[in-house]
């Protein structure tokens, strides 16, 4: 049997302009390797996935080649990475010290990784401080961590620091749909989009749902079967129970949402994206802030048809409706009841304005 490799490290980028979402900083530090202007301490934070310790790698292996201490078989020999996780004791940081005095045997730089660093101990970001202030001429340390706010600030001050941000929806998305040709499996835009959404900035999560999701649907991926193996509530479901309220069938919205109930979903997170869903409606009025939904193309396409069917102030309502069952939920002695209440008023809504004309 083949041992099969996770996408993350599969395709984890080998060179700078194949890293995603992070331009603002592999193309400073591309520029930094190429004009000798590299500092001898960097620090890349950020949060999880976004690239920090790939950056910091293919970083170490450029000096390496520049240097011209790779070896044939591009084996890069003055590279040291150190989990500070696991190794974050003053006697680590002290054996590392005596290693960073010696040059190295081939090349002119030692250039050490060092990941997770905001787990050092005290003492040993104290006993770290002297060699970072004034490292040797040969050595070179890159610092990765996702919380720059445990780090002491003698130690940020003695660092270049580069921010990696979280990376967009529609970057994950493209990336995604390139790893989805490679692997040759088929895929519905939506679906996509929706991993993208889920893995919340993070490639590396984005990329564990979608092995995750080409094992479940056997290289098909469908926004439904997202949907299922995800455990969300998929865009459907709420233009479902909106057109069910629009035609004021308050027994199907009630049935409907009974089922959504007996799928497992929390009645909660429903009201709360129901809400979020009139929102969108109201976004998807205006061609101006049709880009303001965060969901796939096809699906706006399907916001911006139910969007005609309700007038501006019925999608003010109904957003208030949600948001105050929302808000009354947790205080609520039948939180079922709380949200049933909003969905008979949200099945009301076309029916009360009907009464408004006529009366007026």
């Amino acid at each position: 049997m083949e041992n099969f490799i996770v996408s993350a490290r599969k395709y984890r980028p080998l060179e700078f302009d194949t890293v995603v979402g992070q331009s603002h900083v592999t193309d400073t530090l591309q520029h930094a390797v190429e004009t000798n202007q590299m500092p001898q301490a960097l620090l890349f934070c950020g949060p999880r996935g976004v690239g920090k310790t790939t950056c910091a790698r293919i970083l170490a292996r450029k000096i390496n080649e520049k240097d011209g201490s790779v070896s044939e078989d591009g084996f890069a020999y003055n590279i040291h990475e150190l989990d500070a996780a696991s190794n974050n004791s003053v006697d680590d940081i002290r054996e590392l010290t005596d290693q960073v005095r010696f040059a190295p045997q081939v090349g002119k730089y030692k250039v050490y990784i060092i990941d997770e660093v905001h787990m050092l101990s005290q003492a040993a970001f104290n006993a770290f401080l002297k060699t970072l202030e004034e490292p040797p001429a040969h050595a070179i340390f890159i610092l990765a961590t996702t919380e720059k706010h445990k780090i002491i600030p003698t130690i940020l001050s003695r660092c270049q620091i580069y921010d990696f941000k979280r990376i967009t929806i529609e970057d994950i998305q493209l990336h995604l749909k390139s790893i989805a040709a490679k692997e040759n499996v088929s895929y519905e835009d939506d679906a996509l989009y929706l991993i993208a959404q889920k893995a919340d900035g993070a490639l590396r999560d984005a990329l564990s749902i979608f092995d995750r999701l080409t094992t479940f649907s056997q290289g098909n991926i469908t926004l439904e079967k997202a949907a299922e193996v995800l455990n969300i509530l998929d865009y459907d479901q709420y233009l479902k129970i909106v057109n069910l309220a629009h035609t004021g069938d308050i027994p199907g919205v009630l049935n409907h949402f009974d089922q959504i109930v007996k799928k497992g979903f929390d009645p909660h997170i429903f009201i709360a994206g129901l809400g979020g869903h009139f929102r969108d409606l109201m976004m998807a009025q205006s061609e101006s802030t049709l880009n303001l939904i965060e969901v796939g193309q096809a699906t706006k396409q399907k916001y911006a048809e139910q969007s005609k069917a309700w007038s501006a102030s019925q999608l003010i309502d109904g957003i208030e409706i949600c948001n105050h069952a929302d808000l009354n939920y947790k205080n609520s002695k039948s939180p079922r009841l709380t949200v049933e209440i909003a969905l008979m008023q949200l099945s009301s809504l076309q029916g009360a304005e009907a009464l408004k004309k006529k009366n007026s």
